[in-house]
């Protein structure tokens, strides 16, 4: 009398696992994917399509940064007065009685010149946390940045300005932008990209008129 179960093989591998395969929004593209059938001669043209369309919507979500400026450290300090008194509109009394303290603007902006230079503005991605076209950003490469900072990243050759987040789900970095109108997308890191953190910022500033 044979035994029917040593006629049934016992399978520890294959088939679908718990958990097992690529966790869902860490592709190139940070979204779920489907098959499609392509002719094999088109395979490399959509290819090529594909890789356009992602660099061009990375660049659009980036507000690329491309002017840097360093600040004139032989420059001799200024000393402006601080008016201590509060108005809404027009300019303080200038009698010396008013006069809180007196601000050098390099001081107040700067915390390490040796590690401090100026972007400018490009874009309106950052526009809901006071950063217009044409303001000049304060970068600081000697503090560290944590999550919620305003920080200059570069991705994929190219700078920009954003708050740093982190995924909720597999941790990797984020760079979120600050404007409410949907416009621009929060910037998902994967591994594939080069990126980096090249420093804080740390202030802005703006001219009304020259």
């Amino acid at each position: 009398m044979n035994d029917n179960k040593s006629n049934i093989l016992e399978i520890t591998h294959g088939g679908a696992r718990p958990n097992a395969g690529r966790r869902e929004g860490t592709g190139k593209f940070g979204e779920p994917t489907s098959v499609v059938r392509v002719p094999v001669s088109q395979e490399p043209v959509i290819k090529d399509f594909l890789a356009a369309y992602q660099h061009k919507k990375l660049l659009t979500d980036l507000d690329v940064i491309a002017e840097f400026e360093l600040p004139s450290l032989s420059a001799l300090p200024v000393s402006l007065p601080l008016y201590s008194s509060k108005v809404s509109a027009g300019f303080p009394s200038p009698a010396d009685d008013h006069v809180e303290t007196r601000l050098d603007p390099s001081e107040f902006l700067i915390d390490q010149k040796d590690a401090t230079f100026f972007v400018t503005i490009q874009g309106q991605s950052m526009i809901d946390v006071g950063l217009l076209p044409g303001d000049k950003a304060v970068i600081d490469r000697s503090k560290d940045a944590s999550v919620g900072d305003i920080v200059l990243a570069i991705v994929n050759g190219e700078f920009t300005i954003k708050i740093l987040g982190r995924h909720s789900k597999t941790k990797a970095p984020r760079l979120l932008p600050a404007n409410s109108t949907g416009a621009y997308s929060p910037i998902e890191i994967t591994e594939e990209m080069q990126f980096e953190i090249w420093g804080v910022c740390t202030g802005s500033f703006r001219r009304f008129q020259k």
